[in-house]
């Protein structure tokens, strides 16, 4: 792994860390699209592959303690775009590549949203409406990954 890349990620808070996975994995699904476009059909698959592990990530990455709502939507969401992934491979489709690449922007601006208010809690917003109810959200909601396949890859 990039020293560069390490260093950011033991520095990084566990917002900063889920950051970091949603911006490679919206990386990886321009640039499958990209390969798709362009015929290059290795490439393609090693970019959807990548997202596909972001995703394995992320879900890991969840720990249903402190918001178990949360977690079990973000679980199911996060499975349907890995399934969408797979057909976008298999059928070499960009439709499912734009659709995964749009809910992951939408989550990544929702995780983007999220401010500190000094007191240990933060507020959520942008989240989808099938996210919201829980106007806050504790971050031990999503606990450190283990980083190195989804960012050095």
């Amino acid at each position: 792994m990039n020293t560069y890349y390490e260093q950011m990620i033991l520095g990084a808070s566990p917002i900063d860390l889920v950051r970091f996975l949603y911006q490679r994995a919206i990386q990886r699904v321009r640039e499958a699209r990209a390969h798709l476009a362009a015929g290059r059909i290795a490439e393609r698959s090693a970019a959807i592959n990548n997202s596909w592990a972001v995703l394995m990530e992320l879900s890991g990455a969840l720990s249903p303690d402190p918001c178990p709502e949360l977690a079990e939507r973000l679980l199911g969401l996060y499975a349907y775009m890995q399934n969408r992934l797979v057909t976008a491979n298999l059928l070499q489709a960009d439709e499912p590549l734009a659709e995964v690449l749009g809910l992951l922007t939408v989550l990544s601006e929702a995780w983007n949203g999220i401010e500190s208010e000094g007191r240990g809690t933060h507020a959520v917003s942008g989240l989808p409406g099938a996210f919201r109810g829980n106007e806050r959200a504790d971050p031990s909601c999503v606990s450190r990954a283990s980083l190195g396949l989804a960012i050095s890859a």
